[in-house]
């Protein structure tokens, strides 16, 4: 394995144009994801043609699909030999438009050296402010991914033994224990989720991480008294711990990171470091609570009712929509979008009910590469890849799927988005599915399942018939000659 990760972050730099043409380097749970210096320097077809690669994805940071587990290891060995801590910038790192221009000498160097330019300026004008939106919130939250998948399982075997706990299926303090430390270790990551929201923000916006996660700790009112609680300037109504969520962070974060930037400006450097964090956090902390936490909890409870409103009417019809298009959202990034939904969900209700529809997509994906694999039995390739990421696949990890087997292949990851719709129609004509932590899908998701048997069981009965929907589909309609003989792929 060492020597895979080894080779994996050398092929890799070697094609993205050396270790001095990346400037950042973090990952998700199966994506490495690098800011590129100069895109010049991309050798897209190699990268792809990297053994261990299971797609790129060419987005305002460059992303490469490498499946779980393999992808801390490489991501980490490339930071090791970039020298910098993961996550880290490069302290030399400079983008193309800040690169000082060199004299050329011959006709070539200066159309190179133009292209160079043209090309920075149309990136920079793509920089649209919903991708960087997008880009933000991933950002935020990928790193504490681990966390809610993490202290979610937990939490959710806690609930399954609670259950049990009461029915008498079993007894003893020791089981009760077991219970206690289970929901301790959950509560240690979604009741204080909103620190974590504002130090990740902080650090984003390029704001102090600390202030950040002051102005997270604000919004749960925590030193409010009782008896003379603050008013909603709105409502009259008494302002509550955690109104506005996430989503209040998030944005009294983001006008703090531009107040503290202000104030570095203009407050003299001699009392800087008293003077900007004190009139930072009273300026902020005044209009989080007064404003944002109300403006932000309008908001959040709009969303939230919308969502509600719009599964509990649809039904089946909406439940095959949303499992439908998840795929197509999660290949253009647009999934990181519900992250913040997924959340005030939970807040609001104890679970969501939208995760396990859309965790239906990667049923579909599940049994769309079965079919592939007894279908094209003479594409060794294809069920090579499918040996590879068919079990992370099953566990709900559906990436390594997507980007190395179905969506090449074009007419597959079409009759999977297909399957997922008929798996997330099921939930939606069941109904009452709904997961208390966000993180994995599949059959990992089983333990996060809120409300006991019932819904559990109605969840893998949706699983089964989105594994059924994708293998049918494929089967019939996701292969042509040159899929099943490996001239593709």
């Amino acid at each position: 394995m060492a020597d895979k990760i080894t080779r994996l972050a050398e092929e890799i730099y070697e094609h993205v144009g050396g270790v001095n043409n990346v400037n950042k380097i973090v990952n998700c749970m199966t994506r490495i994801r690098m800011g590129v210096i100069d895109d010049s320097k991309l050798d897209i077809d190699g990268l792809k043609a990297i053994d261990g690669v299971m797609g790129v994805v060419e987005d305002e940071t460059l992303q490469i699909v490498l499946g779980p587990g393999t992808v801390s290891k490489v991501a980490q060995k490339m930071a090791d030999m970039a020298g910098v801590e993961l996550g880290e910038e490069r302290p030399d790192g400079t983008s193309v438009e800040e690169s000082p221009a060199k004299e050329t000498t011959s006709g070539k160097d200066d159309v190179n050296a133009k292209a160079k330019e043209v090309h920075a300026q149309v990136k920079k004008k793509n920089q649209k402010p919903w991708s960087k939106l997008l880009k933000s919130i991933a950002n935020i939250f990928v790193p504490l991914i681990p966390a809610f998948v993490g202290a979610g399982i937990i939490g959710g075997i806690a609930s399954v033994l609670t259950n049990m706990l009461e029915a008498g299926t079993i007894a003893g303090d020791a089981w009760v224990n077991i219970v206690s430390v289970g929901s301790i270790i959950q509560s240690g990551v979604f009741t204080y989720l909103v620190i974590y929201v504002g130090i990740n923000a902080a650090r984003e916006f390029g704001a102090s991480s600390s202030l950040g996660g002051v102005i997270g700790g604000v919004t749960m009112l925590t030193g409010m008294s009782e008896d003379l609680p603050l008013p909603n300037i709105f409502t009259g109504e008494p302002l509550a711990g955690g109104q506005g969520g996430v989503i209040g962070v998030i944005i009294a974060v983001f006008l703090m990171a531009q107040v503290e930037k202000w104030l570095h400006k203009i407050v003299p450097d001699a009392v800087d470091i008293i003077v900007t964090p004190v009139l930072t956090l009273a300026a902020m902390g005044v209009v989080t609570i007064f404003f944002i936490m109300p403006l932000a909890g309008w908001i959040s409870d709009g969303l939230v009712g919308g969502i509600s409103w719009v599964l509990s009417v649809g039904g089946a019809f909406a439940g095959f929509v949303l499992g439908a298009l998840f795929l197509p959202m999660v290949m253009f990034g647009l999934h990181q979008i519900l992250t913040p939904i997924h959340l005030q969900l939970i807040e609001t209700y104890g679970s969501t009910t939208l995760l396990p529809i859309l965790a239906m997509a990667g049923a579909g994906q599940v049994g769309a590469a079965i079919a592939l694999w007894i279908r094209c039995r003479n594409n060794k390739k294809l069920t090579e890849m499918i040996k590879g990421a068919l079990p992370v696949g099953i566990l709900g990890i559906g990436e390594p799927l997507i980007y190395g087997v179905t969506l090449p292949l074009g007419r597959p990851f079409i009759t999977a988005c297909l399957g997922g719709g008929i798996g997330g129609a099921v939930v939606g004509l069941l109904g009452g599915v709904g997961s208390i932590s966000i993180g994995p899908s599949g059959l990992a998701l089983i333990p996060l399942i809120a409300g006991g048997t019932t819904p559990m069981l109605n969840y893998v009965i949706s699983l089964i018939a989105g594994y059924i929907g994708g293998f049918v589909l494929t089967y019939f309609f996701g292969t042509n000659e040159d899929i099943r003989e490996g001239n593709i792929i």
